[in-house]
């Protein structure tokens, strides 16, 4: 049961920090990116707690950086190419994929998932009991 309140808690925690960057940095987002933001968020805590956060921080950065970007592209082919809800569109940007990503926001989201890494981990340390994190850069 423990488990299961520290997954919802990383979902719904995820989810809302998530929409508020956007909220913050594009003034508006979608409900989508809540649930898509919540996922990623859990996968974060998900890694580090199978791991034990002793994993080198470069690999669970780019773990979650790949996972994030997989994540959005998947997103992306849903709820703009087949449902057509035009949440966000990359094909301006340079080395974009269907317009659903683009490696400027990948970068960008890898400083997002580094951030997520860390409070995932001290969050679930503080409030859950879980293992202190020890993280290592090699």
């Amino acid at each position: 049961m423990k488990r299961i309140s520290e997954y919802l808690f990383c979902w719904a925690l995820g989810g809302t920090l998530y929409y508020a960057v956007e909220l913050l940095f594009r003034g508006y987002s979608h409900w989508s990116m809540f649930l898509l933001g919540g996922f990623c968020f859990l996968f974060f805590a998900w890694q580090g707690l199978q791991g034990g956060w002793k994993t080198p921080l470069w690999k669970q950065v780019l773990r979650c950086t790949i996972f994030v970007t997989s994540g959005e592209f998947i997103t992306g082919i849903f709820v703009n190419k087949w449902m057509q809800w035009n949440v966000w569109d990359y094909s301006d940007q340079p080395f974009q994929l269907f317009g659903q990503i683009c490696l400027p926001f990948t970068i960008l989201f890898s400083g997002l998932c580094a951030l997520g890494i860390f409070l995932a981990a001290y969050l679930l340390y503080w409030l859950y009991g879980e293992e202190k994190p020890q993280f290592h850069v090699l």
